[in-house]
């Protein structure tokens, strides 16, 4: 029996589903509850959470799921920002202090498209290269869109920034932390169904073997872009969100040290891993409003050393970085898999079947099996798990032939 058999084969009862089901309910609830009855001045701070946590969605779908190096992520975001403001102020006519939530409707279309546009197109230059070459390429297009395309008055307003008012639905701080809340729910949903369609194998499997993916059929150069615009959709939702919660977008809150930032908290989160890195960019989100209470360290860093705690934030984030890539390379998702895979079903086990020492022999890229005296890859060995969810290349010849799930 395969390793994928032997951890499928455990079924919940009725009353595990509930249990789960129970769980599941009860976290929900709590972040609810959270933003409503907490001050305004930590409402705003959830959005920011959720902000950066379809960020991380976003840099995933590139960094977890293709394999690729990204660092210009925050041109996307901050052109979909800015083109988003641009829309409601200069074409909706919306006021400094109020918007129609058809026009940021519309407004975050424009956000979306922006962000799979720009990503697309760079995603066509960036196809024959991948690696430093590529982190080279996405560095270049963050630093000429820092230093140009924001510097454009027409679009920005210079140093004064364009106004981005919120809908007139979700005005308050509290408000609006429930709409970022729902686009992070969308934006979940999506990443999870993406990854579980024939897109999504296709992609895992480009990842890990672009010779074997193509064997089977599959059309590397498309869903290379696929995945590059998937990634730019989401940060385009990101950067509307992101516009209409500071109300006023000005350039100097897209640079490399944010987007550097950005790479952190995904890989801290866990590489390929929805929750962790949900999770994780939440984390860092907050963290320099969590050091704020701890007296003590707050007063060390801004009487002593004279800084501010937003900061060390790019001191701590290294720092966990590297514990992570030493010691946890799953990141967060990792020390919380056992959680999470009860809560998708599977048996509560801090060593399950088909996650140990076994798995990563069957599971490696271009091993072979012996066939009758021949050696031939096998779909296992072309990409193994790397997501939460399973394994991409299952079907990857029915991916090929265009007979996938969807």
């Amino acid at each position: 029996m395969s390793v994928t058999a032997e951890s499928t084969a455990f079924r919940p009862s009725i009353q595990g589903w509930i249990a789960r089901a129970t769980v599941m309910v009860i976290v929900l609830e709590a972040i609810l509850l959270a933003v409503k009855y907490v001050p305004n001045f930590w409402a705003d701070r959830i959005a920011l959470a959720a902000v950066y946590a379809i960020i991380g969605l976003s840099l995933n779908v590139v960094l977890g799921y293709t394999g690729q190096v990204s660092l210009g992520h925050h041109a996307f975001v901050g052109l979909a920002a800015f083109a988003s403001a641009f829309y409601v102020t200069e074409k909706a006519g919306c006021e400094i202090d109020s918007c129609s939530m058809t026009s940021f409707s519309v407004a975050m279309l424009i956000a979306i498209l922006s962000g799979a546009l720009s990503a697309g197109l760079l995603g066509l230059v960036a196809l024959r290269i991948k690696g430093l070459y590529l982190a080279l390429i996405t560095l270049t297009y963050g630093f000429v869109a820092v230093n140009s395309i924001f510097e454009i008055p027409a679009l920005t307003r210079g140093g004064a920034g364009m106004p981005a008012p919120r809908p007139d639905m979700f005005s308050s701080d509290k408000g609006f932390a429930y709409l970022c809340l729902i686009a992070l729910a969308i934006a979940i949903y999506v990443d999870w169904r993406v990854v579980r369609s024939k897109v999504g194998r296709a992609i895992l499997a480009v990842k890990h073997s672009e010779a074997v993916a193509a064997s089977y059929a599959v059309n590397v150069t498309s869903y290379k872009v696929i995945a590059f615009m998937l990634s730019g959709a989401f940060a385009g939702m990101a950067g509307s969100l992101f516009a209409h919660r500071v109300e006023t977008v000005v350039a100097a809150d897209f640079n490399f040290q944010v987007a550097l930032l950005w790479v952190l908290m995904v890989v801290v989160g866990g590489l390929g891993r929805r929750v962790g890195v949900v999770i994780g960019s939440a984390f860092f989100a907050l963290f320099p409003y969590l050091i704020q209470l701890v007296a003590p360290l707050n007063h060390f860093l801004e009487d002593t050393l004279k800084r501010d705690p937003e900061e060390f934030t790019l001191v701590i984030g290294p720092v966990l970085a590297l514990l992570t890539i030493i010691q946890y390379p799953g990141g967060i998702a990792e020390q919380l898999s056992p959680v999470s895979r009860w809560l998708s079903g599977q048996r509560f086990s801090m060593h399950p079947d088909g996650h140990g020492k076994a798995a990563k022999h069957k599971g490696g890229l271009g091993k072979l099996v012996s066939r009758g005296g021949k050696h031939s890859p096998t779909p296992e060995a072309a990409a193994p798990v790397t997501s939460d969810d399973e394994s991409p290349t299952k079907e990857l010849e029915s991916v090929g032939k265009g007979k996938g799930r969807s």
